[in-house]
C-alpha cells in the first residue's frame, strides 16, 4: 500500500505524541508514586464498628464553625442517616465501606467520593447555601443500590 510522505510525516508526529503522553503519565504513576490525595487509611472492614473515629459516627464539633462527619456505608444505607450542619461551617468528612465499593455523592455539590472496604476516604467541603442535600451511592453496590440514600440539612446559623 502507497502512503504519501505527508501522511507518513503526520503518522510519525501522532505516533510520537502518543509515546511522549503515555511515557509522562507513566512516570507520573509509577516513578514519583502519584496517589489520589485521600483514602490512604487503612483499616479492617470487619471492625469498623470497633475502630476509632468509626466506632462513634455522626457529626461532631471540632473547632470553631468546624465540624467532622464521620460516615459508614454498608449494604443499601449510609449511617447516621440524617445530618444537619449549620450554614457556612467547614465539615471534614470520614467514610469508609463495611462491605462493598460504595460511592458518595451530595447532589448539588462537588463532593463526590468512592467508598471501599478497607479504606477512609475524605474530604472538607462548606455548604455555603442551607436547604437539604441529597447523598446518592453512585457506584453499584447490588440489587438495593437504587434506595441507598440519605440527607444532609443545612440550615442557618
Amino acid at each position: 500500500m502507497h502512503m504519501h510522505k505527508l501522511e507518513k510525516i503526520w503518522l510519525i508526529i501522532g505516533v510520537g505524541t502518543l509515546v511522549v503522553f503515555l511515557t509522562i503519565i507513566g512516570v507520573g504513576a509509577f516513578a514519583h508514586g502519584n496517589e489520589p490525595p485521600s483514602d490512604l487509611t487503612i483499616l479492617d472492614p470487619q471492625k469498623v464498628d470497633e475502630t476509632p473515629p468509626f466506632n462513634e459516627p455522626g457529626l461532631k464539633k471540632i473547632g470553631e464553625n468546624e465540624y467532622e462527619l464521620i460516615l459508614i456505608a454498608q449494604a443499601f444505607s449510609f449511617f447516621p442517616n440524617d445530618v444537619k450542619i449549620p450554614k457556612g461551617a467547614t465539615v471534614h468528612i470520614k467514610v469508609t465501606s463495611k462491605d462493598v465499593v460504595h460511592g458518595l455523592q451530595i447532589v448539588g455539590t462537588n463532593v463526590n467520593m468512592m467508598v471501599t472496604p478497607g479504606h477512609v476516604n475524605s474530604l472538607t467541603y462548606s455548604f455555603k447555601e442551607p436547604g437539604n442535600y441529597l447523598i446518592l451511592c453512585n457506584e453499584y453496590c447490588g440489587v438495593g443500590h437504587q434506595a441507598m440514600s440519605t440527607t444532609i440539612e443545612v440550615t442557618e446559623a
